[in-house]
């Protein structure tokens, strides 16, 4: 599961996310690449295309929804059902995706962005249970090209 968040768990306003990171978007991309990413229609429809060098798995309740580039399937369970070939599944949003997958999750790819924004989609509260440790951090201050201090995080189940 991978997702950046601002101050509060934001992660989405709109359907967008309230800013724009370019080191988080290249973070996702070398995170992300060969991987396959199950993502709810919403989430899909913001991006606005199949992610690239990624088998894209999109959940969706409308059985005639169809892109081209995208597997659709109906249900959190058939999408992880059928990525389970695969070494590390990426979650990729949004905010019920991310609520119905965390109970599967062994590892968490964070980007917690020093940004406080008002939302309408938050991630969900993954540290108040415990069962995340953290076992990678990658601080960065913000800087021409990233308007606000960011840090990377990597959580493993405990």
């Amino acid at each position: 599961m991978i997702v950046a968040h601002a101050k509060k768990r934001v992660i989405g306003k709109d359907n967008q996310m309230p800013w724009h990171m370019p080191a988080d978007l290249k973070y996702f991309k070398q995170t992300t690449l060969k991987k396959p990413v199950v993502m709810g229609r919403k989430t899909f429809e913001s991006i606005g295309f199949p992610l690239p060098g990624r088998r894209n798995i999109v959940i969706s309740r409308d059985p005639s929804y169809q892109a081209d580039g995208i597997e659709v399937v109906s249900s959190i369970e058939a999408a992880l059902k059928s990525a389970e070939v695969s070494e590390e599944i990426m979650v990729i949003g949004g905010g019920s995706i991310y609520e119905h997958c965390l109970p599967f999750a062994d590892r968490l790819y964070v980007t917690e962005i020093d940004l406080a924004t008002d939302g309408d989609t938050f991630f969900p509260d993954y540290l108040s249970d415990g069962n995340w440790q953290c076992v990678l951090e990658d601080a960065h201050q913000a800087d021409s090209d990233n308007p606000h201090n960011y840090c990377f995080k990597v959580y493993q189940r405990a």
